[in-house]
């Protein structure tokens, strides 16, 4: 099966993020009196719509205010040379404008709002949780124009992105006949008659490479040995702050499944002409009274179903 085309959803940007000016105090002054800048507030921002696709509002420095525990952050220069911050602050009632989160919208955002937007989030939740030094304990301040932070002592902390893998099984099987392997998270509950199923996913832990993560999380969970692993992509998911990493994997549907209970509720086998159904709005029913249910538009795990179901040769 072919590598997909196009980029998981938050996987898009336009920005130059131009770190070298991060460390540059006369340059980022004089760049924040000219510069657009992105509200962000417990994950949301406000968007606008132009037709039928939102689109980030963005604002000028006077109407932006630095509330959060991050202050600034300087995300990048845009392609006609005007450079972007983002502030943790409360978002103001503007008519025409709603709240909204990068799940909500991530998938129906630009190439360039989607880029800011996720940028912005994952900073955001990365300055909220460290208000106090790992190292020594000692209460920090942000510090390199929201890239860093730094402890009383002067110890200096960066932004962790912790990597994880996600993978699509399925049974290298061409045309609508071919069944990729989906499971429900024990932790999911169930609603609006929904079972939501995904791939299969977890951390990689030290020591570890990505591809033995896949091994491992598969073989524990659903008690199956992947073979034939590719990666695909990656994408942040700043929930509050991974990496994920995309990958597809094969096999062997005849091998019974043996569950880890603590993980995952329920796992099955889903062929492309379900998937399909699901897609298009139709009920796919998995027991229990339950429809099939699948994940977010704006996560990796829907691409890499979707791109499973297009690549059908």
């Amino acid at each position: 099966m072919d590598l997909p085309a196009g980029h998981p959803p938050l996987a898009r940007s336009t920005l130059d993020r131009a770190a070298h000016r991060r460390t540059d105090p006369g340059w980022l002054a004089d760049a924040w009196q000219r510069a657009r800048v992105l509200m962000v507030d417990g994950g949301r921002t406000l968007v606008g719509s132009a037709g039928d696709k939102p689109e980030l509002v963005l604002f000028g420095p006077d109407a932006a205010r630095d509330s959060g525990p991050g202050g600034r952050f300087f995300l990048g220069v845009e392609p006609d040379g005007v450079p972007v911050f983002a502030v943790d602050a409360p978002l103001p009632e503007l008519v025409g404008t709603r709240p909204a989160s990068l799940r909500e919208v991530g998938h129906l955002l630009s190439d360039r709002d989607a880029g800011l937007f996720t940028t912005a989030v994952a900073l955001a939740n990365w300055h909220a949780r460290h208000p106090y030094s790992s190292l020594t304990g000692l209460s920090t301040v942000a510090g390199d124009a929201g890239w860093s932070r730094r402890d009383e002592a002067g110890n200096q902390l960066w932004p962790r992105t912790d990597p994880a893998m996600i993978v699509l099984v399925h049974d290298g099987v061409s045309g609508p006949g071919g069944r990729c392997l989906l499971g429900n998270n024990a932790a999911w509950r169930s609603e609006r008659a929904l079972r939501r199923y995904s791939c299969l996913a977890g951390y990689v832990e030290p020591g570890e490479s990505a591809e033995d993560a896949v091994v491992r999380e598969v073989t524990e969970e659903v008690g199956l040995v992947p073979q034939h692993i590719r990666y695909v992509a990656s994408q942040a998911w700043p929930f509050p702050g991974s990496l994920m990493l995309g990958f597809f994997a094969l096999a062997d549907p005849e091998q019974p499944i043996r569950l880890d209970a603590a993980e995952i509720a329920h796992a099955g086998w889903f062929d492309r002409r379900e998937i399909a159904a699901v897609l298009a709005g139709e009920a796919v029913e998995v027991g229990d009274g339950l429809r099939l249910g699948l994940p977010p538009p704006s996560s990796i795990a829907l691409f890499l179903i979707r791109s499973w179901l297009e690549n059908a040769r």
